[in-house]
């Protein structure tokens, strides 16, 4: 095997979301995704794999707002900051339309209600595919070749904003996701 390097290089986007289609297309549910998913990455390059992972970081970055998390806190009957990153996972492993949509529009992912695992809305293992498959190749923590200083779409990173929706004022929330709203705001 070639020596492995840091990298802060994502995948190819269309890659990556091809792989998250076929792993819809072909299981069940998400313990069964997640295997596929593994499984499928575990075919790729060292640097694919951390590649796919930022990627993922990537997409997460970009649906970090307040809109989203409305969307997540209604969905899931509240939502902690862990509580969203799964929830953000949860949309991005429901494919390229599904994402994109809600990322335009939250409220979208009313289509989505049926979707849930467990009452839940999240899929917390998603974040940790790549991870799982880059150490049964490499037998090394993945997290040990993310070029941290040039790559900004971590954690640290996001975005700061103000919410403009308070559970103590749901009216705030109907007004930002209003079919989710009607649909899960007891």
């Amino acid at each position: 095997m070639n020596k492995l390097e840091k990298t802060a290089e994502m995948l190819d986007e269309a890659q990556f979301w091809s792989l998250v289609e076929a792993s819809l297309k072909n299981t069940k549910n998400q313990e069964e995704q997640e295997a596929f998913l593994i499984q499928a990455l575990e075919k790729l390059t060292p640097k694919e794999l951390i590649g796919f992972r930022l990627r993922t970081d990537k997409l997460l970055y970009d649906t970090y707002d307040s809109r989203m998390w409305c969307a997540g806190y209604l969905m899931n009957g509240g939502c902690s900051d862990d509580g969203f990153e799964y929830f953000r996972n949860w949309v991005i492993s429901r494919g390229k339309e599904v994402y994109e949509k809600a990322k335009e529009n939250p409220d979208s992912l009313i289509d989505q209600k049926d979707c849930a695992e467990d009452d839940l809305f999240d899929f917390e293992s998603f974040w940790y595919v790549a991870l799982e498959a880059f150490e049964n190749q490499t037998r090394e923590e993945l997290y040990d070749y993310i070029d941290e200083e040039n790559f900004e779409f971590t954690e640290d990173n996001y975005p700061s904003f103000e919410f403009d929706w308070n559970d103590d004022e749901p009216e705030s929330m109907q007004k930002l996701c209003p079919q989710l709203y009607a649909h899960f705001w007891n």
